[in-house]
């Protein structure tokens, strides 16, 4: 396993410096949405590879471990959120700032995890059950597809668990489309270059793993 290591590493990069840029909100043209957006797609593109080309149980791993850094990071943020600074004017004035930046609220602490969480093994077991379906063949119909369903339930969960009673739905809904449609369409110009990184791990490594026999539970690690 050459570059396991390193899609891992990026993986949890992804998803960490995402999760810190999501406080703020951009606008880019039609859209609206958290900052995190720009960059979490990659998160699901790098799902895609490590299934198409190591298998949904070295992917499984790997979501673990992008969680626990995920949930680390947060409680790590929230200790330090918590804890008092120095009485100076200059120490009370970047405590507030941190606070507001990174002492998020525990519904968006809740949402983040569950959405991550869900979203990113419903698109590993698409990615995976119709690689044996269509025998390894139509990458770019398995990766969207895959998308479509994991992004769907990581956007709609998050909205719902963090911001449901506090915006009007119809506000919820236009952020949700917009979100929505713009992780999938990330997904979908980036096509060329997934298929260009599958192309060459899978022959690097020698390896293209069929999840014929995996038990797809989440939760078992061995």
């Amino acid at each position: 396993m050459k570059y396991l290591d390193l899609i891992a590493v990026l993986f949890a990069a992804v998803l960490l410096v995402s999760n810190v840029a999501s406080t703020k909100l951009v606008v880019l043209g039609p859209f609206t949405f958290d900052g995190g957006t720009l960059l979490f797609p990659l998160a699901y593109i790098f799902g895609d590879v490590l299934t198409e080309v190591y298998g949904y149980k070295r992917s499984r791993r790997v979501i673990w471990l992008g969680f626990f850094a995920l949930l680390l990071a947060t409680l790590t943020f929230q200790g330090v959120a918590a804890l008092p600074a120095p009485k100076d004017e200059e120490s009370q004035r970047f405590a507030q700032a941190f606070g507001l930046l990174l002492g998020l609220t525990p519904r968006i602490v809740l949402g983040s995890l569950l959405a991550y969480f869900l979203g990113e093994f419903a698109n590993a077991y698409v990615l995976a059950k119709l690689k044996v379906k269509t025998e390894g063949r139509f990458f770019w119909l398995r990766a969207l597809t895959s998308t479509l369903v994991g992004q769907g339930l990581d956007t709609g969960i998050f909205l719902l668990v963090a911001f449901y009673g506090v915006f009007p739905p119809g506000v919820l809904w236009t952020v949700f489309l917009s979100n929505y449609v713009f992780k999938v369409g990330v997904e979908a110009l980036m096509l060329p270059v997934t298929y260009g990184v599958v192309g060459f791990l899978k022959r690097a490594e020698e390896l293209d793993v069929y999840d014929r026999d995996t038990d797809f539970n989440p939760f078992r690690l061995a």
